[in-house]
């Protein structure tokens, strides 16, 4: 009996570690990885880079005043539209004193010349009709005084103009700013009672308005070098407005910077573009805006997903892993490739590949089980222990 009993326990004994280890294996054997796979396809593929910039009008006139004074009164505001020789502004003309004195001074010589000729003229003229004097010398006497005239008229002429701004007082005298061109009035720097500066050949003067014709916007933004190589007069561009949710206007490349600019370690070209303005869109000039623009575009194309994309670590070439036999078996085999072009989502394929390859498709990273999590806390802390 007791043979029985000890060939019995050896039996138990042995089928409780074989049951031991079948447990301890399944519990702790992950279950293998399944691959999915892709197809090449074809597609279209558009490479784009985004210039960032503003919308401004493509002419903006400065109006300044021909004379100098204190403005007296403004007669419009900013964001109205106005036409050529509309009236802005009125100026009030403070005039030099010695500027002013000396004008009159010269009336004041011009008059007595011209009395101490018409003295003369009159007192020949007596003599020329008694047939004293030469007609020469009686048309030099003419002539004097028809100088004197003319030199009185001269020097009372200024002496309005220092002390009006204008010699007759009329419409277009210089104290009255008039619109140059139609549009819409941008801004008005000046207030009633500024002093204001004459434009010359030594000075720009004091603006008193800028206007210009927010129907002819243009796009002015910034390149990269290594995109400006890349653009084209006449390539097309699509503007998005940061004020205007949901607005793209269509625009047309017409100008590209001869000479780049260094900013932030980088070189910037400048770029314009003609924007075409619609009705029921209102653009304030200095809007921000970012320009869309097509470097390089292809149709028709085979192309994969950029994230089944592999590269060499010593060569840096791409590579992807193709299926070999059936999708069961989960064989791979590595394939060199060529691409080309990139829009970041997909990238074509200029050899290497077909439709019919399937390609291997790497699976996220999934996570951790709450019960894979506690087991491995214990180990972590059953290590630390020892």
């Amino acid at each position: 009996m007791n043979k029985y009993l000890k060939y019995f326990l050896i039996f138990a004994f042995i089928v409780g570690i074989l049951a031991a280890a079948v447990f301890f294996i399944s519990s702790n054997s992950k279950s293998s990885i399944t691959y999915e796979t892709q197809k090449p396809f074809i597609s279209s593929i558009e490479k784009k880079t985004v210039a960032t910039g503003k919308v401004v009008p493509e002419d903006e006139v400065e109006i300044k005043p021909q004379i100098s004074g204190i403005i007296e009164k403004i007669y419009l505001e900013e964001g109205a539209k106005v036409k050529a020789g509309d009236l802005i502004a009125k100026i009030k003309i403070v005039p030099n004193e010695q500027s002013l004195n000396q004008s009159r001074g010269r009336v004041r010589n011009a008059e007595i010349a011209l009395n101490n000729t018409t003295i003369e003229y009159n007192r020949n003229k007596a003599l020329f009709d008694k047939g004293v004097i030469s007609s020469q010398d009686f048309n030099n006497l003419q002539l004097q005084i028809d100088q004197a005239k003319q030199e009185l008229s001269n020097a009372q002429a200024d002496y309005q103009i220092i002390r009006r701004g204008s010699a007759g007082g009329s419409a277009t005298a210089n104290t009255n700013i008039r619109a140059t061109v139609s549009g819409t009035i941008l801004e008005i720097p000046v207030e009633e009672g500024d002093q204001v500066i004459q434009s010359n050949n030594f000075n720009d003067g004091t603006t008193i308005a800028s206007i210009a014709d927010l129907t002819k916007m243009i796009f002015e933004g910034k390149v990269d070098e290594g995109e400006v190589g890349k653009l084209q007069v006449g390539t097309p561009l699509k503007i998005s407005l940061g004020a205007v949710e949901g607005a793209e206007l269509d625009a047309k490349l017409k100008f590209i910077a001869p000479k780049g600019v260094e900013e932030t370690g980088a070189v910037q070209f400048k770029i314009e573009g003609d924007v075409e303005v619609k009705e029921d869109v209102f653009i304030r000039a200095g809007y921000s805006a970012n320009a869309s623009i097509v470097l390089e575009k292809k149709d028709s194309i085979l192309v994969i997903s950029e994230a089944l994309l592999q590269f060499d670590k010593k060569t840096d070439k791409p590579y992807v892993e193709l299926a070999v036999g059936s999708a069961e078996e989960q064989k791979w085999e590595r394939k060199e490739i060529e691409i080309g072009i990139s829009d970041g989502v997909n990238v074509e394929i200029v050899s290497g590949l077909t439709e019919s390859d399937e390609i291997k498709q790497w699976n996220k990273t999934e996570p951790i089980k709450k019960g894979e999590e506690d087991e491995e806390g214990e180990e972590d802390s059953e290590e630390s222990e020892d």
